[in-house]
């Protein structure tokens, strides 16, 4: 991942994390392809609960984003897939790639378009990212796996 990118996801979890605090809507920005509509099918699969924590309201109305807990663990459909990385792990038999943020992690399906992002903040290092395999399987597996 780019200097850049990681710079601008961290952005992203922290505006969501302080939003988070405030007890409102979590603040999320839509992702450039979220009009995909293989994001609104995938949409219909967020899980009701990830890593223990209740759904909770964005401020967007779209669907494609969706936010879980206090502090946040945010998901966005249609990001860009990212290129191969040492950084990818399979979870419930989707890959991504993981990258380290000053306050979490970022996680984007690899091999699939459009991409899904999930940011995870420390509190829950580990417990997140295997809710996401339904929804994430329904974007096909491209050509570009882990291993």
């Amino acid at each position: 991942m780019h200097r850049r990118q990681g710079l601008i996801l961290g952005s992203v979890l922290a505006t969501a994390l302080l939003t988070a605090c405030g007890g409102s809507a979590v603040s999320v920005t839509p992702a450039d392809g979220h009009a995909d509509p293989l994001c609104a099918k995938v949409a219909d699969l967020w899980p009701d609960k990830v890593a223990g924590q209740e759904r909770r309201s964005v401020s967007t109305n779209g669907g494609t984003e969706a936010a879980w807990g206090d502090p946040a663990i945010i998901a966005r459909c249609g990001v860009t897939s990212p290129g191969a990385d040492e950084n990818c792990v399979e979870a419930n038999g989707i890959d991504w790639i993981y990258s380290e943020l000053s306050d979490g992690a970022s996680f984007v399906t690899f091999g699939r378009t459009p991409a899904i992002q999930v940011l995870v903040p420390k509190t829950y290092a580990g417990d997140a990212i295997g809710a996401f395999g339904k929804a994430a399987a329904v974007v096909p597996q491209g050509s570009h796996r882990c291993s």
